[in-house]
């Protein structure tokens, strides 16, 4: 088994900072990409930012230069550092990861449980 675990969310005024992190484990073998998707209530859910194994990422345009995702290997574990914050970014953020578990040696798509995160002042 595989599992995401998903922090940071919260309440920020416009403008401010929050900073999500999320942390694979279980029974890994390898892990190809891990990146950020968030849902606003009545639309889909969207790619905010990924980062794939030699640490190349990609961004949406509408957080491109706000938001920072990195990753620590070591750890398992990628953050997303969310700067500059609008009432629009108001969301659950989900995290997701591509991985090899040790168990199938097939690589899947897994899932966080989601965090909140609220823009408002």
């Amino acid at each position: 088994q595989v599992h995401l675990v998903e922090s940071g969310g919260g309440l920020a005024q416009p403008g401010g900072s929050l900073r999500l992190s999320c942390a694979a484990s279980g029974s890994i073998f390898n892990i190809n990409s891990m990146g950020w998707y968030r849902q606003a209530p009545g639309k889909q859910r969207e790619l905010v930012a990924i980062i794939i194994g030699g640490g190349s990422t990609n961004y949406a345009d509408s957080v491109k230069g706000r938001f920072t995702i990195s990753r620590d290997n070591a750890k398992n574990a990628v953050y997303l550092q969310m700067n500059s914050l609008k009432p629009e970014d108001t969301a659950v953020y989900y995290c997701d990861a591509r991985i090899m578990s040790r168990v199938t040696m097939t690589y899947s798509d897994y899932w966080g449980q989601g965090t909140q995160v609220t823009v408002s002042s």
